[in-house]
């Protein structure tokens, strides 16, 4: 079974690489970030089409989840329970459900900004909140996974240059602790092989010619339970995805299990 998370910054303007990229993969079930459109807006009927479902956490032109699946999609869960609002609203940053054997959570984490901003407090907040809504899970015997953008590199190894980093959000030591809180929940970070360079950045800004240079992040992640790193004989994040005109400014990264 082959899954995956992309953070594809704009369904839309992503759809024909995306759905070649299904294809192609044979990917089984995707969780996919920062949508950037409505549920209405989302593109199912293209999607269903190559014989996914889709389950749609959207309201607009800002953040959105969503999980595809021809695994099947069953007890989705919009939000996050117990999450905080930022602006007055809880935003569409999480969504669940059951894929066949697993459950999976998509969830694209708050960026933080800066770390005085107030953006970076909600942040906290809103990662202590996902810690205790997937703890139940993760310590069942049914194969578990929190995938998607979570806005943090987990080690200085996980960026190009910690020095560059130094006091900006991504890299704090309390967004760290807030991992390493999801880790005592028993999930474990499922790293990836790199398929060029010595890392595995899955992002790399669209500026400054970073992705040429290799000046990236590793912040796009997967959680897993024991019973679901136990089922991981392969990941690898797919750096040619973030290749060429049209590419989103993350590249997927691939689960393959024994399940």
């Amino acid at each position: 079974m082959r899954i995956a998370t992309w953070n594809v910054n704009s369904i839309t303007a992503r759809l024909p690489r995306l759905l070649a990229w299904l294809e192609s993969t044979g990917t089984d079930v995707l969780c996919l970030q920062e949508t950037k459109t409505t549920a209405e807006g989302f593109p199912a009927d293209a999607l269903r089409e190559l014989g996914y479902e889709s389950a749609i956490n959207a309201s607009g032109r800002w953040n959105g989840v969503a999980l595809i699946s021809k695994a099947g999609l069953e007890n989705v869960a919009m939000g996050l329970p117990g999450g905080p609002d930022y602006g007055g609203v809880q935003e569409p940053r999480a969504i669940s459900a059951d894929c066949g054997p697993l459950r999976l959570w998509s969830v694209y984490v708050p960026n933080g900004r800066e770390v005085a901003h107030e953006h970076y407090a909600y942040k906290l907040r809103w990662l202590e909140a996902l810690h205790k809504a997937v703890a139940n899970d993760a310590v069942e015997q049914r194969p578990f996974a929190v995938l998607g953008d979570f806005n943090i590199a987990p080690t200085d190894e996980d960026v190009w240059d910690p020095a560059f980093f130094e006091g900006s959000t991504h890299v704090t030591p309390a967004e760290r602790a807030a991992l390493g809180a999801l880790q005592e929940a028993g999930l474990s970070d499922v790293k990836p092989r790199p398929l060029k360079y010595e890392h595995p950045y899955t992002y790399w800004d669209y500026r400054q010619l970073c992705f040429p240079k290799n000046r990236g992040m590793r912040i796009d992640l997967v959680y897993g339970n024991t019973p679901f790193t136990a089922a991981v004989k392969d990941s690898y994040v797919d750096r040619e995805e973030r290749k060429g005109k049209g590419a989103s400014d993350h590249a997927p990264v691939v689960v393959d299990l024994d399940l």
